[in-house]
């Protein structure tokens, strides 16, 4: 199983980052894409954390059940408002099954990632191609690796700074390890540093994940508006389906 790294302090500050993700906009864009893929079935998250994609989505009238590893991320879901209603699960999504079939799996903002090995990516689709219907389909935004920005040489890329908080990425070329450290001024005036361990992995990786659990590709777009994924795209909005029959 994966190490939850959201305990309570992550799970507090979770809802207040200044991602781009976060902003109204582009969580309804988010939603729309998903309620059209989820049709008139139900949706499963994996991952659903603090229910920033999941609340609106259910709130379009679409059924979503979730699994997340973060006890403490759940319990901020159930405090708001809806989030009574939502089903959820706690375990590691690569792995918990839960009842029922659905039109729709998805996973997004690089949570991906938080399964550190390749066995545990690979079981993820396996996970998701047995929870869907025929026809169904599984859909993942992640980012594309940032190994342009390293300079030959090293192996640290910057992708957060302000006057209370740094963050950057070590990458590993051999084993795809991507840990990301944290460090943060706190009110007090104390600081206070976290490293979580990801793994970076190329689109052409998730299709054979996907081919492996008897998914196939249906769209690769850049971003939720649906605009091409180029060489120049930074992440990639992925949907695999499974076949009808």
């Amino acid at each position: 199983m994966i190490e939850d790294h959201f305990g309570e302090a992550a799970a507090a500050r979770y809802d207040h980052s200044h991602d781009p993700e976060f902003e109204p906009a582009e969580i309804a864009r988010t939603v729309d894409l998903l309620q059209r893929l989820a049709g008139d079935g139900p949706a499963l998250e994996f991952g659903i954390g603090t229910g920033r994609i999941a609340l609106p989505l259910a709130e379009r009238g679409v059924p979503v059940h979730g699994i997340d590893l973060s006890e403490a991320m759940v319990r901020r879901l159930r405090a708001k408002p809806g989030g009574d209603r939502i089903a959820t699960t706690i375990g590691d999504f690569a792995a918990t099954a839960v009842a029922g079939e659905f039109s729709l799996v998805y996973l997004v903002f690089n949570t991906l990632m938080n399964l550190s090995t390749q066995d545990a990516q690979v079981d993820c689709f396996r996970n998701a191609a047995g929870h869907l219907v025929p026809g169904g389909s599984f859909l993942v935004e992640v980012m594309v690796p940032e190994l342009r920005k390293i300079p030959l040489g090293q192996n640290t890329v910057q992708f957060a700074d302000g006057p209370e908080h740094w963050a950057y990425t070590v990458y590993d070329t051999v084993t795809q390890d991507a840990t990301c450290h944290y460090l943060r001024i706190t009110g007090d005036g104390r600081g206070e540093a976290r490293s979580i361990p990801f793994r970076y992995v190329w689109p052409a990786e998730l299709d054979l994940m996907a081919r492996l659990a008897g998914l196939r590709l249906r769209h690769r777009w850049a971003d939720w508006t649906g605009a091409p994924f180029t060489e120049l795209s930074t992440r990639h909005v992925s949907v695999w389906e499974r076949p009808m029959g």
